[in-house]
């Protein structure tokens, strides 16, 4: 009785924990819009200078990753969907599968995951580092406030950048599919792009970007908000980096699914 009583505060005590963990994170996005738009009329807007910064260590710095991987994953889909469509003989409809898979699910998925690992466990870090220095108080003491001064221009940074790559990512996947399949059915590549624009709506980009855009505010925001916890000097803040990513990879993972069931029931 006491080993359930014992189970059952603490996972009484962890659900309290994350539920006040999701709120702290809904208070930082909504005090982030508020700067941004309330900013200019406070004689406080947020900087251009630090968002460009972060668009180019989140985008510029990532596309060679991007690239290597889109690429990989498109040429995986083309080599898995002829092998298995050959049973039906139907290999030359293998363009319908890439083209939809990549655009709605894998871009922005394999894109939203390695920026999570990349950009917000750095950012996670940078603010952990900051708040065991006193850095953040320090900004507090001067009047400047932490949110529109570290949180803003990552976050603005994420939603332009994040859908960017996510549009990358659609190219060189698509083209490296592309590659695949003409040499293996003999398909030139302007029947295949052809066969891509035939298959994809405006819907299937709308898709892919939405999520995108979403993968983009939770990863900043968990990013922001494990940093804002870290306590206990440099193994606080390493334990909280891991944590951020992991926390940031099971939410665009489960935001996924969730999306897609909503979009698909129409």
């Amino acid at each position: 009785m006491r080993r359930l009583l014992h189970l059952a505060e603490r996972v009484g005590r962890a659900t309290a924990k994350g539920v006040d963990e999701l709120g702290f994170g809904a208070a930082l996005f909504g005090e982030s819009l508020f700067w941004l738009f309330m900013g200019p009329r406070r004689r406080q807007p947020v900087r251009v200078g630090p968002i460009f910064a972060q668009a180019m260590e989140i985008g510029i710095h990532a596309l060679p990753i991007i690239t290597v991987l889109a690429v990989t994953i498109g040429v995986m889909l083309a080599i898995q969907g002829i092998y298995s469509l050959r049973a039906f003989g139907a290999e030359q409809q293998v363009v319908l599968g890439i083209a939809l898979s990549l655009v709605r699910e894998f871009a922005p998925l394999i894109t939203g995951i390695l920026v999570a690992g990349r950009s917000g466990s750095a950012l996670a870090a940078r603010l952990g580092t900051m708040r065991i220095n006193q850095e953040v108080d320090a900004l507090r003491v001067m009047g400047i406030s932490p949110v529109r001064f570290l949180v803003v221009p990552p976050l603005l940074a994420m939603v332009v950048m994040v859908p960017a790559l996510t549009m990358w990512a659609m190219l060189v996947g698509l083209t490296g599919a592309g590659l695949y399949v003409s040499a293996e059915l003999g398909m030139s590549m302007g029947a295949y792009y052809q066969q891509v624009l035939d298959v994809l709506a405006s819907n299937d980009l709308l898709h892919g970007f939405g999520k995108s855009a979403i993968f983009a505010v939770l990863i900043t925001i968990v990013g922001v908000v494990n940093g804002a916890l870290v306590a206990g000097g440099a193994e606080g803040v390493g334990r909280m980096t891991t944590r951020s990513v992991v926390h940031a990879i099971s939410a665009i993972v489960i935001t996924d699914m969730i999306f897609v069931f909503m979009v698909t029931r129409g």
